[in-house]
């Protein structure tokens, strides 16, 4: 048994250490849908980082939307400062979709803010990310996963 929680802790500390070093909240992000295809195909895992460095256009983010749990990977179209406070506000838009993600964003939303992006790609690793694709969208294998490990640590001798 000590053996998970060390397994289990561990992974704690390493995410928390990926946070702190990457800036970003969600270090480590799956792609779960075609919209930025041919560039990432859904299942991939994304390494984002961010930094103070303003946002441009062409830079791939992650971000939140007000009123959605999943977060979002599209590509920033344009980039708006404003005049009276320099802030930096995006419009983005996945690679294959044929429109902006206006519709996508919260009711009246026209721009995204800093607060609303979680980081930028710096890094991919293709096709990884289905594990967690199935678990999502067929619990039962989530299920059967988590009774075959209790199986283990029941019938494991230390």
């Amino acid at each position: 048994m000590g053996w998970i929680g060390m397994i289990v802790t561990s992974a704690l500390i390493i995410w928390k250490a990926l946070m702190c070093i990457t800036g970003s909240e969600s270090p480590v992000v799956v792609v779960l849908s075609e919209s930025m295809e041919p560039g990432f195909k859904r299942g991939d895992i994304l390494f984002l980082h961010m930094s103070k460095d303003p946002i441009r256009a062409g830079e791939i983010v992650v971000f939140n939307v007000d009123g959605r749990d999943i977060p979002i990977v599209h590509r920033v179209i344009k980039v708006h400062e404003r005049q009276d406070t320099g802030e930096v506000d995006v419009l983005t838009k996945g690679d294959s979709n044929k429109d902006d993600d206006r519709v996508l964003y919260a009711h009246r939303q026209l721009w995204l803010q800093q607060h609303h992006i979680v980081g930028r790609a710096v890094g991919f690793l293709p096709y990884v990310g289905w594990v967690t694709i199935i678990m999502t969208e067929k619990p039962i294998i989530k299920y059967i996963l988590i009774g075959a490990l209790g199986l283990l640590v029941i019938t494991s001798k230390d």
